[in-house]
């Protein structure tokens, strides 16, 4: 039997959260974006009391302070983490498993004979609250579409929906407008509906031909898979990625040398630890910087500059120095920057790249420095050991005023417990 199960950890951002700090338990509580801009995640009761996701915090300021909600700052380094435990407990009920975001996975439920599938998933999802404190929905079915679907009613279900039976997916498809189908959205959804295909049972049931021509081969692969054919098979590994970028808006307008290199220098490094945590070098760096087009009636500049190197690399001092001299080539003083950004590109597994004989460079040495470094940071919190470059006291990071400590990856962030 082909059996597919989305896992979906609910709310996890705030799911998180909670797992350190009970108090925010049936409270209506949201995460902030980058710089504490907009809502990016919302408790259960905030939904309800209708706090908009994606809405600007100052329009949503007032509300939450009149139902006694808790705001908090994101804090990436501690759902990292327990987006890690949740993914490695999964691996434990299904010989593959696709982890499709931080939040979600794919499992493959098909080579599991003899066992009843709602017990077993009933028991993962049992175990993951208790070993991790995150409450988890799964939705079960024999394509990865048709799991996505499951995983919607799963919500309403008491956590675990299977839709394998016939009767049951076309039901469930009937009541399912086009729009909410997995891979559709709300493009694709108005050209649907103009050819009045306006449920995911009418696409399932329309003419592969017609939505090949209307819409290409995506699709017609959902539509497949609405069937019951399975046309996105699980992937033990994700696709290598082809580029890296990493970007921030500053805390403050800058417009300093010396802040913007700091800023450029501690891009450049965590774009170099994502490309070691994959394996890969990178064949070039891009450089980018801009001001605030929003501020009306202020002088705008955006500027861009690339490096490419003569051997792909992932070494962090490398890359920091063509960070550098990029961010040189493109500053003009006189501005005050919103934002700046690094971008890895024309990336190849290390593997695969070929050293030549003559190199003046010496790659085994340059690995086992990062490697070190690496494993310092993993062990005792990142930026424990890094470059000069990146500063120590930098006014131009990121707001975070009121993210929570950041329990599973500092020592001096741990949580406390106190006998009375």
């Amino acid at each position: 039997m082909c059996a597919v199960a989305l896992v979906d950890c609910r709310n996890f951002y705030v799911s998180c959260e909670r797992v350190f700090n009970p108090k925010l338990m049936n409270r209506p509580t949201v995460v902030l974006s980058n710089n504490d801009g907009c809502i990016i995640a919302r408790s259960e009761e905030a939904k309800t009391a209708g706090v908009r996701m994606g809405a600007p915090y100052h329009e949503e300021k007032e509300r939450l302070a009149r139902m006694g909600g808790a705001v908090l700052s994101s804090n990436y380094a501690l759902y990292g983490d327990m987006s890690t435990r949740v993914m490695s407990l999964l691996g434990e009920f299904s010989p593959k498993v696709e982890i499709y975001s931080i939040d979600e996975a794919f499992l493959d439920f098909g080579n599991l004979a003899g066992i009843d599938l709602m017990d077993h998933t009933r028991w993962m999802r049992e175990r993951a609250l208790r070993w991790t404190g995150i409450p988890v929905g799964v939705g079960i079915g024999p394509t990865k579409v048709i799991a996505k679907a499951a995983n919607k009613l799963a919500k309403r279900n008491g956590g675990v929906f299977a839709l394998l039976e016939e009767g049951a997916i076309r039901t469930a498809l009937a009541g399912m407008a086009v729009e909410d189908i997995w891979g559709i959205g709300g493009r694709w959804g108005k050209r649907l509906r103009r050819m009045g295909i306006e449920t995911a049972l009418a696409l399932r049931e329309a003419e592969p031909t017609r939505i090949r021509q209307g819409f290409g081969v995506v699709v017609q692969r959902i539509l497949y898979e609405l069937r019951g054919v399975s046309c996105l098979s699980i992937e033990n590994a994700p696709p290598a990625k082809k580029e890296i970028c990493v970007s921030r808006s500053f805390r403050k307008r800058v417009g300093a040398m010396e802040e913007l290199s700091q800023a450029a220098a501690s891009y450049a490094t965590r774009a170099a630890e994502k490309l070691r945590r994959d394996g890969s070098r990178a064949c070039g760096l891009s450089v980018f910087i801009h001001t605030n087009h929003f501020r009306e009636g202020e002088p705008q500049y955006n500027g861009s500059g690339s490096v490419r190197f003569a051997h792909p690399t992932s070494d962090t001092g490398l890359l920091i120095r063509a960070a550098l001299a990029a961010l040189r080539r493109i500053h003009r003083p006189g501005y005050l920057y919103h934002k700046a950004g690094v971008l890895l590109f024309d990336i190849a597994p290390a593997r695969r790249v070929q050293e030549e004989m003559f190199d003046r460079l010496d790659f085994s040495r340059s690995d086992a420095l990062m490697s070190t470094l690496d494993a310092l940071n993993t062990r005792m919190g990142r930026a424990t050991v890094r470059y000069g470059a990146e500063g120590f006291e930098a006014a131009w990071r990121m707001k975070g005023e009121m993210r929570s400590p950041r329990y599973t990856t500092r020592w001096e962030e741990l949580a406390k417990v106190r006998a009375v």
